[in-house]
C-alpha cells in the first residue's frame, strides 16, 4: 500500500475539493521501442531485509575528489548513536551503464516484468527525471532542457534505466525505459507553471478560486507526496542507490502578504498589502506566522527524505534558477528584503532534501551539467554496507548513522541517519500483508474507474505488425454515454484526427468515418494507417452537428515494435453482440469495428479477437482465463483460431451466467522465448 501513497493523498485532496474527475499530467511515463537481444536475464538479488535492517550507501574520495575502489569489509565501520553495529552485507557497486563488445543488445522494457528484472541487475543504473512544473517559473523551463538533454545524450549509458514523473503522475504510470527519444520528447514539452494558477485540468479547476496562499500549500502536498510515493516505487524495484532529479526551484508553504490574493486566479483580489512593497517588515505577528507555516512544511519534507532513505533513493535537487538573484518576478511589489529571505528559504528547502538523502543539492550554479556529471559518478561506484540494528529503536525518533574507515585518509559520503519508527507504525510493519490484487490487475481496473462527465466521445486505439516494420494502428471513436444532467447538450457528429510521430509528415490527417457510418454493430467510427514505432500524437477535433468544435483532446500512444525479438500480443479487439442477429454479424465479419467501451449487460455476447506474435520461432502458444476484480481465475476460456483470418484467435465469451460486478479477461502468449500478457477489464451492469 505504501508505493500508492501519492494517489491516496491526491485521491483525498480530489474528495476534499469535491471532484468526481481525475487529474491526469504531461511527463508520461514511455515504453520501449530499442530493440534487444539479451533474452538470458540474470536471477535478481536476494535483498536481506528486516524491519531492523538499515542499507548505507557509502561514497569513498580521495583529497582530490577521485573514487577509493579499493576498501574491504574490514576497512568499514559503522556507528548507530555512536554503538559500534555488525555490517552483515558489503558490496562494492561498480556501474559504467555501457555494453562491452560482445555483450547482448540490452533487453527492451515492455512489460513490468522487463522493468522489474533490468532494474534489480547490479550493472543498472536507475535515474528518473522529475519535472516539477508547480515550482518552475515559465522561462526557467527552457534553461533546464539543454543540461538534461546533454545528460540524456551524453552520460546516460544504453543499460541505464531512466523514467520521468511530474507532480499529478500516478506512480502506476512511471516507467523505468531506455527509450531516451520518448524521455527527451517529454523534456521538450515541459513548460513551468509557478505562479500560473489557470487550471488545466478538472483537479486543478476546482480549487482554482481559493487563495493564492492555499493553492500553493496544495501544490507542495501533491509534489511531496509524489515524490515520497516515487521513492517507494523505486525501492520496490532493486535494493542499490537509485537517482532521482528534481527539477524544481524550492517549497514554500507561505507567500508574502503582497501576494495573498482571496482569489489565486484574479490577481489583486481582495489584497490591501498588494501596492505595499514593506507589508510584513519587522511585524512579530508576520514573523510567527511564517515560523509556524514553516514548521509544517519543514514536517512534509521529512516524510519525504525518511521515504527516500528506507528506500535507498538519492535526491538531486536541480535548481533551473542557477545563480538566483530573485524569488518573485520583477513586477511584484516585495521588497528586495521579504524577496531575499524567500529566496534563501525556498533554496534551503532544496538542500535539506538533498543532504538527508546523500543527493546533491544543483543549486545556485550556473553550469547546471557539472552537478549532473556528479550524480552520475556517485552511482558509478559506491559501497553498499547493510546491517541489523542492534538497537531495533522504536521511539519516531532521529537516530544517526556514523561510517568510519580506520587506517586509510579517505572522504566519505553517506546519509547521517534514519527516522525509527514509532510503536503502532513498528506493530503494522510487522503485522502480515493485507492481501490484494497484484499491480497489473489493479491497473487494468483503473481504466474502469476514468470518469465520463463532460467527456463527448469514447476512443480506442490498437495495434497489430504492418509492413516494412511499422505496425497498423486502429483509431476508434464513439459517442460517449450520456450522463442525465451533465456533458453537453450538443451530441459529437464527427471527429478530425491528426497522427503524427518524430517524421515531418503526419501518418494521418483527416476525418474519421466508416464507409458505411455509424450502422455498424458496435456503433464506432474508425481509421487505419501505419506507424513507426514510437511516440505517436494523436490530436483530436471533435465537432457537433452545426460543424462547431465542442471538444478537443490530445493522446500520446506508444506504437511497440513487433520486429524485435519479444514475444508480443496485438491489442485485443472486442466486440459487442446485443443480438443473436447481431452476434451473427459480428462473428462472420472479419474487419469489424472494436466496441470503445467497457460496460455491458448480461445480455451481451463477447468476441475477443487477438494474435501472438514470436518473430523467428513461429506462433506462440495462447492462453486465455477470466478472472475475478482480484486476479484470481474463475474459468478458462477457450482460444480457438478464428476460421476468416490466419493468426488471429476468437474468445466467444456469453455473459449471461456472470454475475454483475467487474471481471477480468487475461490473455497469455508463451514461447520458449518467453511469454506477455494482456489483461481486459470490463463491467457488467445487470
Amino acid at each position: 500500500m505504501s508505493r500508492r501513497i501519492h494517489d491516496v493523498i491526491l485521491l483525498g485532496l480530489i474528495a476534499v475539493l469535491g471532484l468526481s474527475g481525475s487529474a491526469q499530467q504531461t511527463a508520461p511515463a514511455p515504453a520501449e521501442t530499442t530493440p534487444a537481444l539479451d533474452d538470458q536475464a540474470e536471477p535478481q538479488p536476494t535483498f536481506r531485509t528486516g524491519i531492523d535492517f538499515v542499507r548505507v550507501d557509502v561514497i569513498a574520495t580521495d583529497d582530490d575528489g577521485r573514487l577509493v575502489l579499493d576498501l574491504e569489509q574490514a576497512d568499514f565501520e559503522v556507528f548507530e548513536d555512536g554503538v559500534p553495529q555488525t555490517l552483515e552485507s558489503f558490496r562494492l557497486v561498480q556501474v559504467s551503464g555501457g555494453v562491452l563488445p560482445g555483450e547482448a543488445t540490452p533487453r527492451s522494457i515492455r512489460t513490468s516484468s522487463d522493468e522489474e528484472t533490468e532494474a534489480s541487475r547490479e550493472d543498472v543504473r536507475v535515474f528518473v527525471i522529475f519535472l516539477d512544473d508547480y515550482h518552475v517559473r515559465r522561462g526557467n523551463d527552457l534553461a533546464i532542457r539543454e543540461p538534461l538533454t546533454e545528460f540524456l545524450t551524453e552520460q546516460v549509458g544504453p543499460r541505464d534505466l531512466v523514467g520521468i514523473m511530474g507532480p499529478l503522475t500516478p506512480v502506476s504510470d512511471v516507467r523505468l525505459t531506455r527509450n531516451r527519444d520518448a524521455i527527451l520528447r517529454t523534456i521538450a514539452r515541459f513548460e513551468g507553471r509557478k505562479w500560473n494558477y489557470e487550471p488545466r485540468n478538472e483537479f486543478e479547476y476546482r480549487y482554482s478560486n481559493y487563495p493564492a496562499e492555499q493553492v500553493e500549500q496544495v501544490r507542495n502536498e501533491v509534489s511531496l507526496s509524489a515524490l515520497r510515493a516515487l521513492t517507494e516505487h523505486l525501492g520496490g524495484l532493486r535494493e542499490g542507490r537509485k537517482s532521482i532529479i528534481v527539477v524544481g526551484e524550492g517549497y514554500s508553504n507561505v507567500l508574502p502578504p503582497q501576494l495573498r490574493d482571496q482569489n489565486a486566479s484574479q490577481p489583486g483580489y481582495m489584497n490591501p498589502n498588494r501596492r505595499d512593497p514593506f507589508a510584513g517588515e519587522n511585524d512579530s505577528r508576520e514573523s510567527t506566522y511564517r515560523v509556524f507555516r514553516n514548521v509544517e512544511l519543514n514536517a512534509e519534507l521529512q516524510d519525504v527524505y525518511n521515504a527516500a532513505n528506507r528506500n535507498n533513493a538519492s535526491l538531486y535537487m536541480l535548481d533551473p534558477r542557477g545563480l538566483a538573484t530573485f524569488e518573485f518576478d520583477l513586477d511584484t511589489t516585495v521588497s528586495f528584503t521579504t524577496d531575499g529571505e524567500f529566496l534563501r528559504s525556498t533554496q534551503d528547502t532544496l538542500r535539506v532534501l538533498a543532504e538527508e538523502t546523500d543527493g546533491r543539492a544543483i543549486v545556485n550554479m550556473n553550469d547546471l551539467g557539472a552537478g549532473l556529471r556528479q550524480m552520475v559518478q556517485d552511482s558509478s561506484a559506491y559501497y553498499l554496507l547493510g546491517y541489523t540494528s542492534s538497537q531495533s529503536p522504536s521511539d519516531g525518533k532521529f537516530h544517526t548513522i556514523d561510517v568510519k574507515v580506520s587506517g586509510r585518509r579517505v572522504k566519505l559520503r553517506a546519509r547521517r541517519g534514519f527516522w525509527a519508527l514509532t510503536p503502532e507504525a513498528r506493530e503494522a510493519a510487522l503485522a502480515p500483508p493485507a492481501e490484494g490484487p497484484p499491480s497489473e490487475v489493479m491497473t487494468a481496473l483503473g481504466t474502469l474507474a476514468r470518469p465520463s462527465d463532460g467527456r463527448s466521445i469514447d476512443t480506442w486505439i490498437g495495434t497489430t505488425p504492418g509492413a516494412d516494420g511499422r505496425a497498423r494502428v486502429t483509431f476508434v471513436w464513439a459517442p460517449a454515454a450520456r450522463v442525465p444532467g451533465r456533458g453537453s447538450d450538443r451530441p459529437p457528429a464527427a471527429v478530425s484526427l491528426t497522427a503524427s510521430g518524430a517524421a515531418a509528415a503526419p501518418y494521418f490527417r483527416g476525418d474519421v468515418r466508416n464507409a458505411s457510418g455509424m450502422g455498424t454493430a458496435n456503433g464506432g467510427q474508425r481509421v487505419i494507417f501505419d506507424a513507426v514505432p514510437g511516440e505517436l500524437l494523436l490530436r483530436i477535433s471533435v465537432e457537433g452537428r452545426d460543424g462547431d468544435v465542442i471538444d478537443r483532446d490530445v493522446q500520446t500512444v506508444e506504437v511497440p515494435d513487433f520486429t524485435v525479438p519479444q514475444v508480443a500480443l496485438s491489442t485485443p479487439v472486442v466486440l459487442r453482440a446485443s443480438t443473436t442477429l447481431e452476434y451473427r454479424v459480428l462473428r462472420d465479419q472479419p474487419d469489424a469495428v472494436p466496441f470503445v467501451g467497457r460496460e455491458f449487460r448480461r445480455t451481451d455476447r463477447l468476441l475477443i479477437r487477438v494474435s501472438g506474435y514470436a518473430p523467428g520461432v513461429g506462433s506462440p502458444t495462447l492462453q486465455a482465463q477470466l478472472l475475478n476484480r482480484g486476479g484470481q481465475p474463475m474459468s478458462e476460456l477457450p482460444l480457438p483460431p478464428y476460421a476468416a483470418t490466419d493468426g488471429v484467435h476468437q474468445i466467444d465469451l456469453p455473459l449471461a451466467g456472470l454475475a454483475p460486478g467487474e471481471y477480468l479477461v487475461a490473455i497469455t502468449a508463451r514461447a520458449p522465448e518467453g511469454e506477455a500478457r494482456e489483461l481486459i477489464a470490463f463491467k457488467l451492469t445487470s
